[in-house]
């Protein structure tokens, strides 16, 4: 990852610029390409990695991108929008030049709007489909502002010579700032198409109008189409941010159940992911992995492999890859090389936790032990205890989980006249090319990226490891190259959910009223650390810690622990003063929206109805990006075997104005599925720098056995903006789940995973 991200393991500079031995083997010379083999430490320990992309310094050469676009494009209208200061910063546009000279680029230029002679619209965007079903929204909120048949959009995405920069697609920001952003872009062309038809017609511009297409005069019902006005023409036009764009409550193509784009092709195999790219003459990469992480290499025998026929290897420090014909080849000439390693102690599964908290703050946990983002502090946790009735102390843990994609890491790489193109998944593109330039210290404007649509993410593809490999067989063997992660490979040398320890202490009235609040999270991340619930007296803080596996951003990032530690220990202050969860949780609650997701999930879930014996019910809720969830879950758990089912869940979710009420409803059960996996039995196990659950066989994710009745009900507030939800949903199943395992056995549950091997009552 570019910016202010550490090396990984081992660094070694040889040069890109090899020669090649008469047995195949590309020696490194001495003033190339930096590779950097994968180990922990990637993302400092304990950070919280969403800050550090967003900081992460945008580097393109967007005057080059503009005139390449023009010149692909042809005639048309082109649209450039002016997007306020604030706006950029939300947006992570802070930058220096690609060639590296420092330089600020544009701020201006936020997106690209072409409407072409035949009448398309073509939306030009730096953002990932990676499963959200983004296409389908963005070419919404166009068709909407533009007034055009929404089969008229399509949108080019995630490429960084033909898109504008864009720091990624992570963060739920897709929709509150990208699509806010196209419907301000679409309203200014509208508004510039009026103009246009008035001076062509020496008509009263208040008299004109847009719809499905067209120009209208609303007197004398003359129309012309878009594409007339801008027939053979390429005009570019800077627009302010304040073009007026229609309130939900009059949208018609918007907020609504739109079929998902090229939804066929993917359902019918048609769609080619990075993995289905084939290329002429192309090989397959293979890399060889470490014995362990942090392992070095101490020596290596390769005579085996350099025998094998129409196979590239290349050793380049601690890198050794192999190219072939053949996915098999490859497998093969991999296989038959021979690696020593020196491996060092390191922390285990069982010593995790004790680790992390005693790094806390220490050398390499990013220092100040304490504060960091969400941290919070009110009145006198003291004070907030003597008054108390009940106090109550506890501890609660998440361990590492994986990300888990459908389709693992791949790239292909291809090298021309000295310029870099990579197919890759990835939710960075611009990140990417930025690791890619640096790799190969070539200028970022001699490096493209290419992102199909991708076999999902849930932030775990923000890096470019596979891409970078790719890249330097391709070079070495002077033809293109795909490389696929293994499953095995997936599971051991991505990044993954920091695990973390949470303390709570608390204290509460008899009458359940809450009277301090201490919470310390440790390693897992500051997202949603911060209570709704009303407690004079808090002290909230996020330690970072020294972690010894590589991790990163996931689903919601750490707002699964903190929701999962908060609404917990939230049902137990309720036993404890004898008050009913749900009631006890309005006690201390004004916060309306969070109210209103509890009241409806609730409501649907019928939470006033009494369970069946060995059934229990339990609630979560939580808050992250400007959403809200809440989710009542029923589990039944079997006595004799400990075995643990649910049996359905609900959620409630509001995130403002719903721009397509059943892709959104696809999103929430989704995180719902997703979310059941880290509650219920995923877990990464690793001893001394290795993972010993690297593959389905050992590794648990949801199967379709496991899957409860799934209700979601959504709160549709067309009267605020619309928010994220790809992740948010996610963070109530488990606090739900656990809660229920208590109301059913009597079993207080506090480490994620809460039942890997069942329930012992």
């Amino acid at each position: 990852m570019s910016g202010r991200h550490p090396p990984v393991g081992r660094s070694s500079t040889p040069s890109a610029d090899t020669s090649r031995a008469s047995n195949g083997t590309v020696e490194p010379r001495a003033d190339g390409v930096e590779l950097r083999p994968m180990g922990r430490g990637d993302f400092e320990p304990g950070c919280e990695p969403e800050r550090y992309e967003l900081d992460a310094p945008p580097a393109y050469r967007f005057d080059v991108d503009r005139r390449g676009f023009l010149q692909l494009a042809g005639g048309g209208l082109a649209v450039a929008f002016v997007l306020s200061r604030a706006a950029a910063q939300e947006s992570g546009r802070r930058g220096r030049s690609g060639r590296g000279g420092g330089g600020r680029m544009p701020q201006e230029i936020s997106a690209w709007l072409h409407i072409g002679e035949d009448g398309a619209v073509t939306i030009y965007t730096g953002k990932a489909e990676v499963g959200q079903n983004i296409r389908t929204s963005l070419a919404q909120v166009v068709a909407e502002e533009l007034t055009v048949p929404l089969d008229s959009v399509r949108l080019v995405m995630a490429d960084t010579e033909l898109t504008p920069y864009d720091a990624g697609t992570f963060g739920s920001r897709t929709t509150p700032a990208m699509a806010r952003q196209l419907r301000q872009v679409s309203a200014a062309a509208r508004e510039l198409l009026i103009d246009r038809a008035a001076e062509t017609w020496n008509a009263d511009r208040s008299l004109l109008t847009a719809a499905e297409g067209k120009i209208v005069h609303r007197q004398t019902s003359q129309s012309v189409g878009f594409a007339e006005l801008t027939k053979g023409q390429k005009l570019t036009q800077a627009v302010s941010d304040d073009a007026p764009t229609k309130p939900a409550d009059r949208w018609q193509v918007a907020g609504t159940s739109a079929p998902k784009a090229s939804g066929r092709d993917f359902v019918t195999g048609r769609h080619r992911y990075s993995t289905d790219i084939s290329l002429p003459g192309m090989l397959h990469g293979r890399v060889l992995r470490p014995a362990a992480f942090g392992a070095t290499l101490e020596s290596v025998d390769m005579r085996e492999a350099e025998a094998l026929p129409d196979v590239t290897l290349v050793r380049d420090g601690d890198f050794i890859g192999v190219a072939a014909p053949t996915e098999q080849a490859a497998t093969d000439a991999l296989d038959a090389i021979k690696a020593e390693w020196k491996r060092a102690p390191q922390v285990s599964a069982g010593d995790l936790f004790d680790h992390l908290r005693r790094t806390a703050g220490g050398s390499g946990g990013g220092g100040g032990g304490g504060g960091g983002r969400g941290s919070q502090r009110a009145g006198s946790i003291e004070e907030g205890l003597a008054v108390a009735d009940v106090q109550l102390r506890e501890t609660y843990t998440v361990a590492y989980i994986a990300h888990v994609p459908l389709e693992p890491r791949a790239a292909v790489a291809q090298w021309e006249n000295g310029k870099l193109t990579v197919w890759t998944g990835t939710q960075r593109p611009f990140g990417v090319r930025s690791e890619l330039a640096a790799a190969f210290r070539i200028p970022e404007d001699r490096v493209r990226v290419i992102v199909p649509d991708t076999g999902s993410g849930y932030g775990g593809k923000h890096t470019g490891e596979a891409a970078v490999e790719a890249a330097r067989l391709a070079r070495a063997a002077g033809k293109p190259v795909k490389l696929v992660w293994t499953r095995e490979e997936e599971l051991t040398w991505a990044y993954f959910r920091p695990a973390g320890v949470i303390d709570v202490t608390s204290g509460v009235r008899k009458d359940g009223t809450l009277t301090a609040w201490e919470f310390h999270n440790y390693n897992s991340g500051g997202s949603a650390i911060r209570t709704l619930y009303e407690v004079p007296n808090q002290r909230i803080e996020f330690h970072s810690s020294r972690s010894p596996l590589r991790q990163g951003s996931y689903r919601a990032l750490a707002s699964t622990a903190n929701v999962f530690a908060r609404e917990t220990h939230m049902d137990e202050l309720a036993h404890a003063v004898g008050i009913e969860p749900l009631e006890f949780r309005l006690k201390n609650l004004k916060d309306a929206r969070f109210r209103a997701v509890l009241e409806a999930a609730a409501r649907e879930f019928g939470w006033e109805r009494k369970p069946a014996a060995g059934h229990g019910y339990g609630i979560g809720g939580g808050f992250e990006k400007g959403s809200y969830v809440a989710t009542c879950a029923e589990v039944a758990v079997d006595r004799a075997t400990g075995r643990t089912r649910v049996v359905r869940a609900t959620s409630a979710f509001e995130c403002g104005a719903v721009v397509n009420p059943e892709h959104l409803k696809n999103q929430v059960e989704g995180c719902m599925v997703m979310g059941l996996g880290g509650a219920l039995f995923e877990r990464i196990e690793f001893e001394n720098g290795r993972i010993t659950n690297a593959g389905f066989s050992g590794y648990r994710v949801p199967r379709f056995s496991d899957m409860p009745e799934i209700n979601v009900v959504l709160l549709d507030r067309k009267d605020l903006p619309s928010e994220g939800a790809g992740e948010t949903p996610i963070v109530g199943i488990a606090p739900a789940v656990g809660n229920a395992i208590f109301a059913a056995t009597g079993v207080r549950l506090r480490s994620l995973p809460l039942a890997p091997e069942g329930v012992r009552v």
